[in-house]
Parts: C-alpha cells; sequence; structure tokens
C-alpha cells in the first residue's frame, strides 16, 4: 500500500508511469487543509501541448484500512477537448496485495462535434490509456521494472511486430500481384507449385501480415513467422539454390525476420497491457461535480 501510494500521489514519479501526463506540478498551499492544487500538461506532437489544472484530496487511512484521492481538473486551453472532469482512485487491500481502482468522468467542448469526436474517438483512447498505464504502473511495483524500460520494450515489440508485417505484406502485394515478378515465379516452378497458385499465395502473404497486426498480443505468430521463414529459406537452398548467391537473396531477408520474431517473441512478456485492468463501463448517471464526494 505504501508503494503504491508514493508512486501516485507524488507528482515527480506519477507523470513517469501515467501516459496521460507528461509534467504534473503540485503549487504552494497556504494551510495543509486546502486541497492541493496543481498543473498539468500533455504533450500531443513535436512542440505542442495541452495543459490544465487542478486539485485533490487524499485520505491515507479510511476505516476499511482502504484509501482514497479524490480529484478535478479543468482547461481552459482550446487545443483541450476536455474543460472540466473529476474523479477519484480507490487503493483496497486484499491478499494478494492492492486493489488499484479509479473512476473519472468530463465534460467535453465544442458542442455536437466535441460530443462525436469524444465518443467515436477520445474516450476509447483516454480508457485504454488509462488501463495501459495502470498496468506499466504494475509492472513497476511488481517486478522493479520501471516506466522508461516497459515503454523501451513496448518499441522494440512493436518496431519487430510492424516490420515483419510490412514484410509480408510487401512481398504479397508487389512482386506477386502487381508486378508478377520473374523470379517468384522461376521459385515455384523449380519447387513444383502452379504458377496459377501465386495470387492466391500473394493474398495469404497479405492476410498473415493484416494478422501479425491485428493480434498485437499474439505471441504465437512470432514462432509462426520464424518457422515458416526457417522453411522456406530451406526450400529455397535446396530447390533455388542459385539465388541464396544473389545481392539480395533469401538468407539475408529470412535470417533478418526470423531474428525480429525472436526480438518480439522476447520483448512481448514484459510489456504493458490495458487487458490486465478490469474496465466497466459505468451504468449511472453521477455528475461531475459531485465525484469527489466519496
Amino acid at each position: 500500500m505504501d508503494e503504491v501510494w508514493r508512486l501516485t500521489q507524488s507528482p515527480e514519479v506519477h507523470q513517469r508511469w501515467d501516459m496521460r501526463f507528461t509534467v504534473i506540478q503540485y503549487l504552494p498551499k497556504t494551510t495543509e487543509l486546502e486541497p492541493q492544487r496543481f498543473l498539468y500538461k500533455t504533450r500531443i506532437g513535436p512542440g505542442l501541448t495541452v495543459s490544465g489544472t487542478g486539485e485533490s484530496v487524499g485520505e491515507r487511512f479510511l476505516s476499511d484500512g482502504s484509501a482514497s484521492s479524490a480529484l478535478k481538473f479543468a482547461s481552459n486551453d482550446l487545443k483541450s477537448l476536455v474543460t472540466e472532469g473529476a474523479g477519484y482512485w480507490r487503493y483496497i487491500p486484499v491478499a494478494e496485495g492492492v486493489c488499484f481502482l479509479t473512476w473519472y468522468d468530463y465534460r467535453v467542448r465544442y458542442g455536437w462535434l466535441g460530443n462525436i469526436v469524444d465518443r467515436f474517438i477520445f474516450r476509447p483512447l483516454m480508457g485504454w490509456a488509462t488501463a495501459w498505464s495502470f498496468d506499466r504502473l504494475r509492472l513497476w511495483v511488481e517486478e522493479g521494472q520501471t516506466p522508461e524500460v516497459s515503454i523501451m520494450l513496448a518499441a522494440i515489440h512493436a518496431i519487430a511486430r510492424v516490420s515483419i508485417a510490412g514484410i509480408w505484406i510487401w512481398h504479397g502485394v508487389v512482386p506477386k500481384l502487381l508486378f508478377s515478378n520473374l523470379d517468384e515465379r522461376l521459385m515455384l516452378m523449380q519447387s513444383g507449385v502452379s504458377l496459377s497458385l501465386l495470387p492466391w499465395i500473394g493474398g495469404g502473404e497479405i492476410v498473415f501480415g493484416v494478422v501479425m497486426l491485428l493480434g498485437w498480443r499474439w505471441r504465437g505468430l512470432f514462432i509462426a513467422n520464424l518457422m515458416v521463414m526457417a522453411a522456406a529459406l530451406a526450400t529455397v537452398a535446396v530447390m533455388s539454390p542459385q539465388y541464396l548467391r544473389g545481392a539480395f537473396n533469401p538468407v539475408t531477408l529470412n535470417l533478418a525476420s526470423m531474428a525480429l520474431s525472436l526480438v518480439g517473441f522476447l520483448s512481448e512478456t514484459k510489456i504493458p497491457s490495458a487487458r490486465w485492468c478490469l474496465r466497466r463501463k459505468r451504468k449511472e448517471n453521477v455528475e461531475v461535480a459531485d465525484a469527489v464526494d466519496l
């Protein structure tokens, strides 16, 4: 409980794991009884930030052994879709550790257009970012993996997965469907495969590349890619060995793709995931102004 409280209530560490905020800065208090006011900034692009203000009230010990922290926030920044909002964190001791809960809601600007953007883009994105950040915090508390390492592993995993998908889609579209490359046709003939299957093989490669992207957390896809690339390289070595000596050849391509598979497979186990957080839609209508009343 002490560690979770420290990592969530200290602004200098909170901003490290919560991807919704780039900077959180507490403002001086005149008395200990007044709410803690703060400034926040979120980077939304190169040299572009959204800023706002807020205030929070934390109560470390409650009668049932849990803790809570409530806040209100607002933004006059016209780049911000959010005008004002409120929410809370709850820390509940359980046998396995701490159950960390959050709820928040907000109002948006720009009328009906803002509501449409919020419903279909902004709110789902914020929900995912909250859950992903919570798992980033979990890895820090449970395994000592800092937020900086988590984001680096997530980037490595993304690069590996997108690169493999790009390789499959490119080889399905360009040499097989668009230009029907001579080398592609010759290798198929030497392998005893009918040329009429070339478009179908290209379509299959495109499908595999798309599945590699859609199945973002399907770790087995990396193993499947590694095995297929190894089998394809072995087939070329036996049936069309002349291509192994070329300037751009299956050896370099397939080995590189196999290496990317290993990188993605190993990094996937330590990256944050929003799926580990239990998320439920709000059923009751709660006024934003009353959200801090726990």
